[in-house]
């Protein structure tokens, strides 16, 4: 019967073709996405025409850091917010924001009030829709129903949303043709401490922001018209994700409970041929893709490229870079928009780093970079990398953060899931490092020696940097010449620069970036706390430091970094010999990662730099603890379940029939020898399995009795997982050996190529 679901879901997949999507049309023709963009955003600019000035002018200042929201701007805000909401279909609002579970939370309120008033001695209730100032300000979650780590008890109930002015109110179209007011949040408890994500991200947002400008106040003139006023983080998010037949995702326990496949073996052709990245997009995908860009671009998310990745079934779509606090949201809503469009389309999104064993899992590539309000982005070499030193400064402070606190960087990205992916051929490695490429090198020992650059003994057959590289020729008469990088790409390097940004490839496809961009933003903030003191110390009572003073400094941190630059092969394992020579960490499971936020270094840094309080970061520390005990033990009890309910009665059923008509074949006077040859080869896997998965359960019987989490994580990560790995070995040769129409769960081949 199982089997037979199985068949008939295939078949389904196959005759099903993609939804019908009817986009904006405009005299007869589809609106350019620039038409539609940010439509269902209340901006700025729909708050200039709706605020009176005076408001509007308030909650600029506000913006600013120089003014805070009074009783009447907020009013008059809510107000605004309220009408043009309801003009677009809104029904309730909701303070939307980021707990520490790696997703979003969400509680709708209606606007609807009942007023009652007493005409003639009797009560008239008169129904009107209201959205006061406080009701926008803030709202009141039960803070003791998410992740605390301890800081809320069941009893300490309160906690607070307040509304994040930095990032703008839209709404979501939901049923019925109504809509839902999203208010960006923040989650703090009672007592003020962050208990989510977002308020973090602001923290080390700041800071960074703040000691970057007296950077730039250190070097750059007073007079000068580029002179900065503002620094802010920019980021972009690579999202890498698969997709599958949601009805085959159904039969599929382990995919349904964990995010991942438990067991299961790889099919003749996977990715080996390396056919799929960016590869025709299925018409089914691209049908769903091209919906999901429809409803990111009215929200304002500026999705700019998709793509087929390597892995079968495996797809990417990446936005232009922005300002990092909206980035992140924007990432996060991204997210939300595929699941709910791969919905419609009888599509299931996969968001988990390693959902099928074998083939290339996904990550979340973070570009990360600083720019300032006159548009300049800081770490841009320029056509002359060697003699901005304004580039330098920022990009050996950036290196300096890598090199303290690499270990802080890897704790950011570590996850039960991430773990999958890390260091598998396919992904970076668990030793952090930096790469620079051939060119920036030159020019950072060129600097440090005071001595001319020498592209030549970079390999590049080139004297002259410019703004785009150099001119490539490509010795074809009809191909116009082309302009190359100033970097070459390092896929293997967990941290690379990339022409004018760090990529951060490590992060992990399904947890929100706040957290690792919050810990790198905080580094680098110590980093260049550290520079701008030596910069003080040299140029004394001057308004700014001179050149010799400034290239000082840099050959300073150029020396003290060297060790953190690697321009070779992450996966190698000679690089995991020199790593350690140079004293950087490999650290390759999550809970030894955790224990590195409580590293003396790192808390002191978190804590100068006022992003954590030491109550917030043991709370992390045990939360993300939790989750990976929660995670690993759900896991083992899904294969449990699956074994046993599923994989042995098929093997069992197999094996009876091998030996029925072995039976048979003798009683004919027939040789039964492949019959017998077969349940031979079968017999010792199932025995095996079946004493395997009977100690595996046993095991978390005695491990949900440990109270302590630290010692229920670890216990996890050394004793259930290499259980659930011998254990899946050995289910997979069953996959491979039993009868297909025995098997009861979809195979990678339908999960993969139904589509």
């Amino acid at each position: 019967m199982a089997h037979q679901a199985r068949i008939n879901t295939v078949v389904e997949s196959l005759t099903r073709g993609p939804r019908n999507v009817v986009f904006p049309q405009k005299n007869g023709q589809v609106q350019p996405v620039s038409e539609v963009f940010g439509q269902n955003v209340f901006t700025r600019t729909e708050m200039a025409k709706m605020l009176p000035k005076p408001v509007y002018k308030t909650f600029i200042q506000t913006l600013k850091g120089k003014s805070t929201i009074d009783k009447v701007t907020a009013d008059a805000i809510a107000h605004a917010a309220k009408v043009w909401s309801i003009e677009r279909g809104a029904t309730h609002f909701t303070h939307w924001f980021q707990p520490l579970n790696d997703s979003t939370a969400e509680k709708h309120d209606s606007f609807l009030t009942l007023k009652s008033s007493f005409v003639d001695g009797s009560e008239v209730v008169t129904a009107i829709d209201t959205f006061s100032g406080s009701q926008l300000l803030q709202s009141e979650p039960d803070a003791s129903s998410f992740p605390s780590g301890g800081m809320r008890s069941t009893f300490e109930a309160r906690g607070y949303t307040v509304w994040d002015t930095k990032s703008p109110m839209f709404i979501q179209e939901g049923p019925h043709g109504t809509s839902v007011l999203y208010i960006p949040s923040v989650f703090i408890s009672y007592n003020g401490e962050a208990l989510d994500e977002k308020s973090v991200l602001l923290r080390s947002s700041e800071v960074l922001e703040r000691v970057a400008l007296e950077v730039l106040n250190a070097i750059e003139p007073k007079d000068s018209d580029s002179r900065s006023e503002l620094v802010y983080t920019t980021l972009g998010t690579e999202q890498e994700y698969f997709l599958i037949d949601r009805s085959l995702y159904t039969l599929r326990p382990d995919l349904k409970i964990t995010g991942r496949t438990l067991i299961g073996g790889l099919p003749p052709r996977h990715q080996q041929l390396e056919d799929h990245y960016f590869g025709k997009i299925p018409t089914r995908v691209l049908s769903a893709i091209s919906e999901c860009e429809l409803e990111l671009a009215k929200l304002g998310v500026p999705i700019k490229t998709r793509h087929n990745e390597v892995a079968p079934a495996q797809f990417e779509v990446a936005p232009i870079f922005e300002e990092a606090l909206l980035a992140v949201d924007h990432n996060l809503l991204t997210m939300d928009v595929l699941h709910r469009v791969a919905h419609r389309h009888k599509l299931k999104v996969l968001f988990h780093e390693k959902p099928f064993q074998g083939v290339n899992g996904s990550g979340k590539h973070c570009n990360w970079s600083m720019s300032t309000d006159k548009g300049d982005n800081l770490l841009d070499p320029s056509s002359t990398p060697e003699t901005n030193y304004r580039f330098l400064i920022f990009l050996v402070a950036t290196l300096k953060a890598v090199l303290d606190h690499g270990d802080l960087l890897r704790a950011g990205i570590a996850s039960a899931s991430n773990d999958h992916r890390l260091g598998a051929q396919e992904a970076p490695p668990g030793i952090i490092s930096a790469f620079l490429g051939s060119q920036l090198t030159e020019v950072l020992d060129a600097v440090e020696e005071n001595r001319p650059v020498n592209y030549g003994a970079a390999g590049l057959e080139f004297q002259h940097v410019r703004v785009k590289g150099t001119v490539l020729d490509l010795k074809v008469a009809n191909l116009p010449p082309i302009s190359r990088d100033l970097t070459d790409r390092n896929r293997t390097s967990p941290f690379a620069f990339t022409g004018n940004k760090f990529e951060f490839r490590a992060v992990g496809s399904k947890q929100s970036p706040s957290f690792p961009m919050t810990l790198l933003n905080s580094a680098v903030a110590k980093a260049l706390t550290e520079i701008l003191a030596d910069l003080n110390e040299l140029k004394g009572d001057k308004p700014v430091a001179s050149v010799d003073e400034q290239l000082q400094v840099i050959r300073k941190y150029i020396k003290l970094t060297k060790a953190v630059r690697f321009e070779g092969d992450n996966y190698s394992d000679e690089w995991v010999q020199e790593a350690a020579k140079r004293g950087l960490a490999n650290i390759t499971k999550s809970p030894a990662a955790f224990e590195r936020l409580l590293r003396k270094e790192n808390v002191d840094m978190l804590k100068e730099v006022g992003v954590f309080s030491d109550a917030e970061l043991n709370s992390r520390y045990h939360i993300l603890m939790e989750k990976y005990a929660k995670d690993i033990t759900i896991e083992a009890q899904t294969m449990i379940t699956m074994i046993i309910q599923q994989v042995l009665p098929a093997a069992f059923e197999y094996r009876r029939n091998l030996a029925e008509a072995a039976s048979f074949m003798k009683t004919v006077g027939v040789e039964s020898s492949p019959e017998v040859d077969l349940l031979n080869e079968l017999t010792p896997i199932v025995g095996t399995l079946q004493k395997d998965i009977t100690a595996l359960k046993y095991l978390m019987v005695d491990l949900l009795k440990v109270d302590d989490i630290v010692e229920l994580a670890n216990a996890c990560c050394e004793q259930v997982l290499p259980k659930m790995g011998a254990i899946r070995e050995l289910a997979d040769k069953l996959e491979r050996n039993v009868a297909d129409k025995l098997w009861p769960l979809p195979k990678y081949t339908e999960l993969f190529l139904n589509i």
